[in-house]
């Protein structure tokens, strides 16, 4: 929460600002989910910017860090991140075309389709195919329990059970691989294997911060 007041510095007028600035940028209102980013040539201003249209997990926290108040599109953002998700875990990238271009380079190579980036497989040669795969299609667990967090933040204690059957979701990978840890990520595209490190630490500690708010009563 954002202080009242604090000697010189103006939290809640900041705090504001914050949440009109991101509304103003970032709120796609067509599709009704948040621009991963901005992006402008040099010199230009973020009132310039062009806001890209791919849909990314990362807006989660500007409902969960309350950027975003407004319950309308808070639902939104949660229904076009629905697309996103895999069981246990959410795709850093949606599986569609994107208007604005999305460039991977490697020695001045391009690594991938720039308007359909998505990658649904974490295989093959490290600098070629699994980076660029990374963040644009592989599921990752650590931020899915704060799309569960979101959910139960918007739809109150009715949403509470929903939020919490979405998380349970996670057991399926303790119960394999590892046994009792969470992996690093998944494979996008079914059927969603485990890869990448087999135990990590901020999955099962995001697991676990949220499971215990949802457990409370």
């Amino acid at each position: 929460m954002i202080p009242d007041s604090a000697p010189g510095i103006p939290w809640q007028d900041l705090a504001s600002r914050v949440r009109r600035r991101v509304l103003e940028r970032y709120y796609r209102e067509a599709e009704g989910y948040l621009a991963d980013c901005l992006h402008a040539s040099p010199g230009q201003t973020a009132q310039e910017a062009v806001a890209d249209d791919a849909l990314r997990p990362n807006q989660l926290f500007a409902i969960t860090l309350e950027a975003i108040q407004n319950a309308d599109i808070c639902q939104q953002m949660l229904t076009a991140c629905m697309s996103l998700l895999v069981p246990g875990a959410i795709r850093s990238l949606a599986d569609r075309p994107v208007a604005y271009p999305l460039n991977v380079l490697y020695n001045g190579k391009p690594l991938i389709n720039p308007g359909h980036p998505y990658q649904g497989r974490y295989a093959g040669d490290e600098d070629t195919q699994r980076k660029p795969a990374y963040h644009n299609g592989t599921a990752w667990t650590w931020i899915f329990p704060t799309f569960c967090e979101a959910w139960a933040m918007v739809y109150g204690d009715q949403g509470k059970r929903t939020a919490m059957a979405y998380l349970m979701s996670m057991t399926r990978l303790i119960r394999s691989g590892c046994i009792g840890h969470v992996p690093e990520i998944l494979d996008g595209d079914a059927p969603h294997d485990q890869i990448g490190c087999d135990a990590q630490a901020w999955g099962a500690s995001e697991l676990l911060r949220v499971y215990k708010q949802l457990a409370l009563p």
